[in-house]
């Protein structure tokens, strides 16, 4: 047997060329050395590279038969360990009862009520007696056409008979008054933000392992407040007008946007109107049936001499007013990642809310407290001068000035 010297030779060789071998040149390279050293010489390779024996005698094998391994592959066909589906034949249909759709119905089922990660569908298929790992359970998943996706909110509910009716009637109002030149807006109340040092969804570029520092909750601060935009958004001229308020979201306040928007920017850009149309959803502080939503046009209407024509959606539809994809989704972008400190930080975000298409945003405060659930008598309401169309008169109306 190769006394300790000649072991020692072999390791330094090995140690020198290691990194270039694959494993077929590695088995093949000690199958040579050990068959150069004769007698003894499996053993004393195998210690110097720590090859096992049974990998060298194989390795010796291939160079006795050329045949025995092809050029082009590492290892005989059928060699290494079978992959767990093929070993374990209902891995996959085991898998697929765990996270196909048809299980969602089913109280029973072992993950009704459980995160479907990929570590917690192996602990259960290890449960019912399969071997498999978290990592392997995202191949098949990944195999088997699998995906995480979040939720999408596509069912709308029950579909009034003439909801297409009235997306045709809108957008014939808004290219008929465009077309003599008259404002079409599209008003709407955005999603109320908690003011203060708080997180913000979504993510802005800043230097490595420096992100913003937040409050670990998120609890609101009655000193500093809410703030609630209420957007105007001129269809035609793709501008906007944003007043945040610091109260409610009442129809009081949602009038107030809408006559400062006029006040600030629309007499400017229509220096000759006659008539504005307003498209609006049916709920909220601009709900057609709200009393002060009326009044309070009413009041717009004698103090700036305009017609002022309604159009709403129908209920359930507020994703298709053009102010949701017009607007509010450039100014959550714009803001991601930002905390919400201030009034003032809400404007200039919103105020430098820009797009490629041209958007322009100018955002004000409104400071005044606006009183919720405001009474309407029969008297006030007498008095707005409503004339309603023949098509949905409850959605499609008029308010005149008073003569």
């Amino acid at each position: 047997m190769p006394d300790a010297q000649v072991v020692t030779w072999i390791a330094e060789k090995y140690t020198a060329i290691e990194a270039d071998l694959d494993e077929r040149a590695r088995r093949r390279w000690a199958a040579a050395e050990a068959r150069s050293l004769g007698w003894g010489g499996i053993a004393a390779v195998s210690a110097a590279t720590g090859v096992s024996d049974r990998t060298i005698r194989r390795g010796i094998l291939e160079l006795d038969d050329p045949n025995a391994a092809p050029s082009d592959r590492q290892r005989q066909p059928g060699a290494g360990r079978k992959s767990r589906e093929i070993e374990q034949p209902n891995l996959k249909k085991a898998l697929d009862q765990l996270v196909s759709s048809g299980t969602r119905g089913d109280p029973m089922s072992p993950l009704r009520w459980t995160c479907k990660s990929t570590k917690t569908l192996s602990i259960e298929l290890q449960r019912q007696g399969f071997r498999v790992s978290s990592v392997k359970v995202g191949q098949l998943l990944k195999e088997a056409g699998y995906s995480l996706q979040a939720n999408r909110k596509t069912i709308e509910g029950n579909q009034h008979p003439d909801r297409n009716a009235q997306f045709e009637f809108i957008s014939k109002r808004i290219v008929a008054l465009q077309k003599n030149n008259q404002p079409t807006i599209s008003v709407d109340t955005k999603k109320k933000e908690v003011l203060g040092n708080l997180k913000n969804a979504g993510k802005t570029y800043r230097r490595q392992k420096d992100p913003i520092k937040v409050e670990t909750h998120d609890f609101p601060k009655k000193e500093l407040g809410k703030a609630v935009p209420y957007g105007v958004y001129d269809i035609g001229r793709n501008e906007a007008g944003v007043t945040i308020g610091i109260s409610s979201d009442t129809a009081e306040f949602a009038v107030s946007a809408i006559s400062r928007w006029w006040k600030r920017l629309g007499s400017k850009s229509y220096p000759t109107a006659k008539r504005v149309l307003i498209t609006a959803d049916s709920g909220g502080s601009n709900s057609p049936r709200t009393r002060l939503w009326r009044t309070e046009l009413q009041k717009l209407a004698n103090a700036t001499g305009l017609i002022i024509e309604l159009c709403h959606y129908p209920p359930g539809t507020s994703k298709w007013n053009k102010i949701e994809h017009k607007l509010f989704c450039h100014i959550t972008r714009n803001w991601q990642g930002v905390p919400l400190e201030t009034l003032e930080v809400i404007v200039s975000l919103i105020g430098n809310t820009r797009t490629t298409s041209g958007l322009e945003v100018h955002a004000w405060i409104d400071g005044k407290n606006y009183e919720k659930a405001r009474k309407v008598t029969n008297e006030e309401l007498a008095e707005v001068t409503i004339v309603r169309n023949k098509f949905h008169g409850e959605w499609n109306y008029e308010i005149r000035p008073a003569k």
